[in-house]
């Protein structure tokens, strides 16, 4: 009986109603209609049989429960409570109200809170009060009375626990939606996360390398007559570098199908001078200054990844966007921070390129693979969750020969790409 018709919400989905029984389905209703219209005619029969009060004609009685068993389907709408006081009043008339006037007091108190339901119970008590003053009734007043208060009490603790226990009811189902809601928005934005980091890993590892195979394959294409041994030094360079990012994408793969905190073996400030040789020797002109070794060790691990994808990240934009400038790498190891700068000076070089260390030229304007756009914004977020500082823009060169120093517009020059991360000893 506590079905809704409501087509808009489902019942499990909607709390329990505060101020009136929800609608029934036809069937349902119309079940309940007939058997309190069962309980009504064995009351009428009883009270007619018992014999008709002096003064009082039968149709009297009949006429109650007609009239009880019309206002039977008002106990499911918003009439349910006037529905239930003309009950109790047809209840002090005749006892062939009486199944009508009880099953009502339940139904009020079952979907109306006590403040309605217990002046609703105390009517239908008082109604079967009056009946027994001027209706010949089984049991002396008193005990009449007694059971009189005693049913609408039970009936109203019976509604009110009815209540209160669907109440309780719908609040564990909602409570246990919103944890299934919680826990699938928790699984998404793990995997986002997920997703993100691996795709910044494939984005820092096998960008870079497959730009320093570009840089090396223009220089081939350049110089196809160059030295053999030059060449085949070249070559070699070339299947190292392409063995080198098969073996990164096998990584990758195993990344996407091991634990989420596993991404095997990361880089570090040590590995930061082996990225600028690979730079070298793809025919990259990188300077580079950094801390000694004993300084690296009190990097935390973090940061140290950190710092190598920053530089990283600058060779590789270096490459891409200009081919055979010189590239300066700065490291700096303070007690409690790391200071990391790749600045490029942006020059065009010789008509013939730039010579690599292997003897071969890389040529100026060569043709490499474009960048996704991604790589800086990767990096920052990844510095930024470190307390970090990313700074990255053109720069234009200080007179006198100092440098590059980066400016807010685009004044010419190169490019620097800067980072400050602290670290807690």
């Amino acid at each position: 009986m506590t079905t809704s018709t409501n087509s808009s919400r489902a019942p499990a989905e909607c709390p329990p109603v505060a101020d009136g029984a929800p609608r029934l389905p036809v069937g349902v209703l119309a079940a309940a209609w007939f058997a309190l219209a069962v309980l009504t005619a064995a009351a009428t029969i009883t009270v007619l049989a018992a014999g008709a009060s002096p003064g009082v004609p039968a149709w009297v009685d009949v006429g109650t429960a007609v009239a009880a068993l019309a206002l039977l389907p008002l106990l499911w709408s918003r009439r349910a409570v006037p529905a239930t006081l003309t009950l109790a009043a047809l209840a002090a008339v005749s006892g062939a109200a009486t199944p009508a006037a009880t099953a009502a007091t339940l139904q009020v108190a079952r979907w109306y809170p006590l403040r309605t339901a217990v002046p609703v119970a105390a009517a239908g008590a008082v109604g079967h009060a009056v009946q027994a003053l001027w209706r010949p009734v089984g049991l002396p007043l008193g005990w009449w009375l007694l059971c009189d208060v005693a049913v609408h009490a039970a009936l109203l603790g019976w509604g009110a626990w009815a209540r209160e226990r669907a109440a309780v009811l719908w609040s564990l189902r909602d409570r246990a939606r919103r944890a299934e809601a919680e826990q699938a928005r928790r699984v998404d934005e793990a995997r986002t996360a997920e997703r993100t980091r691996i795709a910044r890993e494939m984005h820092d590892t096998l960008a870079h390398r497959l730009s320093l195979l570009a840089a090396t394959a223009g220089a081939l294409e350049y110089r196809p007559d160059g030295d053999p041994a030059q060449l085949a030094a070249a070559a070699g360079r070339v299947r190292a570098g392409v063995s080198d990012a098969l073996e990164d994408l096998r990584q990758v793969i195993r990344l996407l199908r091991a634990a989420p905190g596993d991404l095997g073996p990361v880089p570090g400030l040590d590995d930061v001078a082996r990225l600028v040789a690979e730079a070298r020797s793809a025919g990259q002109d990188v300077t580079w200054a950094g801390p000694p070794a004993a300084g690296a060790e009190q990097v935390p691990g973090p940061v140290a990844v950190a710092v190598f994808r920053v530089v990283q990240e600058g060779l590789t934009n270096a490459r891409r966007h200009a081919p055979g400038a010189a590239v300066r790498v700065t490291l700096t190891v303070g007690s409690a921070d790391v200071r990391v700068r790749v600045v490029d000076d942006g020059g065009s070089p010789a008509p013939g390129g730039v010579e690599a260390p292997g003897g071969l030229a890389v040529r100026a304007g060569a043709p490499v693979a474009p960048g996704t756009g991604t790589g800086l914004v990767g990096l920052r977020e990844r510095v930024t969750v470190l307390g970090g500082r990313l700074e990255a823009g053109t720069c234009a060169r200080q007179e006198g020969g100092a440098g590059p120093v980066p400016v807010a517009d685009d004044a010419g020059g190169g490019f620097v790409l800067e980072a400050w991360l602290p670290w807690d000893r």
